[in-house]
């Protein structure tokens, strides 16, 4: 696998990350139809991410400060409460408890724990049959075509409502968490499921998008952490390494470029776009793979 090879992939990755039709499937595609080695496990789709990462930290980095400031606070209100339950049973006395989910950015950092229980157990017990598939010929077209008739109905359907995080339900992040860990397979966008399964929850449009990105932060970083030790294999050397890196920084600078453009286009635009770009997408993946 040459640099250029793993710039263009990063291009593909910083553009298609922030838009519902799976850079992964992308990823995938242009891997197979160059011929190119997968490399160790999924590693370098995992750096990539990395990568767009930071162009996520940058757009909501209001949020995230919020969430990361109230995460931290819930933790010492929890070890609080846990001391106040001793000093009850020893004492007898009845001292009230701080309440956990006091504010709306509790409630969210709630939901997104609630949601990443079914994707860290679906990627953790999925981890090897995602990477079979990923040297698959015909998987990644076949996910990105139904990545396309999921977003032609809820365009059609016209699902959504007005709940924000303070009207979301727990079963409604989980619901959510399960369609993030089943994107973990080639083809099936990440977005386009936890964004039309947040619209299907009756979430805002504005809300649903805000969580899918945000809910992705944890998800890469956990991945990350668990493919970072193939930088150790026998099939990783110093020089590939490197190449990972600079892939990374491209696919960063890349993601900053387009994410503003495209959520834009998530929150006005019509997903039947994106579903036409799917269906087109993904026969072309069949057809050229199947010809190969």
């Amino acid at each position: 696998m040459t640099v250029l090879y793993i710039i263009l992939l990063a291009i593909v990755q910083g553009i298609t990350e922030f838009l519902p039709v799976s850079s992964f499937g992308h990823l995938c595609f242009v891997q197979n139809l160059l011929g190119m080695e997968h490399g160790p496990g999924v590693l370098l789709e995992t750096m990539l991410h990395l990568g767009t990462l930071a162009a996520i930290f940058m757009t909501f980095q209001k949020d995230i400060r919020h969430l990361a400031f109230e995460a931290l606070d819930m933790f010492m209100d929890l070890i609080g409460n846990a001391n106040l339950y001793i000093h009850n049973r020893r004492t007898g006395e009845q001292l009230h408890y701080t309440r956990i989910i006091s504010n709306v950015y509790r409630k969210f950092v709630v939901l997104l724990l609630v949601s990443m229980i079914p994707t860290a157990f679906l990627g953790c017990t999925a981890r090897r049959l995602v990477s079979v598939s990923a040297t698959s010929v015909l998987i990644p077209g076949a996910g990105i075509l139904v990545t396309g008739i999921l977003l032609l109905v809820i365009d059609l359907s016209r699902v959504g409502g007005t709940k924000a995080a303070k009207d979301a339900h727990f079963s409604d992040a989980m619901w959510i968490g399960i369609c993030q860990g089943l994107s973990v397979f080639p083809g099936l966008s990440r977005s386009g499921l936890t964004i039309s399964a947040g619209l299907m929850s009756g979430f805002s449009r504005t809300f649903a998008v805000k969580y899918s990105y945000i809910l992705s932060i944890p998800a890469i970083i956990g991945a990350t952490i668990m493919e970072l030790g193939q930088f150790g294999s026998a099939d990783m050397t110093v020089g590939l390494g490197f190449a990972y890196v600079f892939g990374m920084i491209i696919a960063a600078v890349v993601g900053m470029l387009t994410i503003r453009t495209c959520l834009r286009l998530v929150h006005k635009g019509k997903f039947r776009y994106f579903a036409y770009y799917c269906f087109l997408a993904g026969f072309i993946a069949l057809i050229t793979n199947s010809a190969l």
